[in-house]
C-alpha cells in the first residue's frame, strides 16, 4: 500500500468515527464536575466556543502590559463565575460565550489601533 493510500484508509477511519470531545479548550472534559462544565462537553457548538475563547484569551493576555493583563485575569475570573452561574442552561452558556469573545475581539481591535510598540 502506499503512503498516500495509506493516509486515505487513515483519514476514512478517523471520519467515520463517532465526534466525542474529550478536551475543551479551556479545562479536561473527562475531569467536568460543574453543570456548565458538563453541558460544554456535551455540546459540539458550546465546546467550539470555549476553544475559541481559550485560544483568543491565551493569544491577548502576552501582548497586554501588566496592569492590563491583570485587569484581564480579572475580568475572565468574573467570566468563569458567570459561566458557572448558568449551570446546564444552554442559552445561558451561549451568551455568556459570546460576550466573553465580544470583549476578546475588542481587546484584540484596540491593540491593533494603538498597538504594543
Amino acid at each position: 500500500m502506499t503512503g498516500k493510500a495509506l493516509c486515505t484508509v487513515a483519514l476514512g477511519g478517523l471520519l467515520t468515527m463517532p465526534w466525542q470531545p474529550v478536551q475543551a479548550a479551556s479545562f479536561d472534559c473527562a475531569k467536568a464536575q460543574t453543570k456548565d462544565e458538563k453541558a460544554i462537553c456535551a455540546d459540539r457548538a458550546l465546546n467550539d466556543l470555549d476553544v475559541e475563547m481559550a485560544v483568543l484569551y491565551t493569544q491577548l493576555k502576552p501582548l497586554l502590559g501588566m496592569g492590563a493583563r491583570g485587569d484581564m485575569e480579572d475580568t475572565q475570573v468574573a467570566w468563569l463565575k458567570r459561566r458557572e452561574a448558568c449551570g446546564e442552561d444552554r442559552t445561558c452558556l451561549n451568551n455568556a460565550y459570546e460576550d466573553r469573545l465580544k470583549q476578546l475581539r475588542d481587546g484584540f481591535e484596540a491593540l491593533a489601533k494603538r498597538g504594543p510598540f
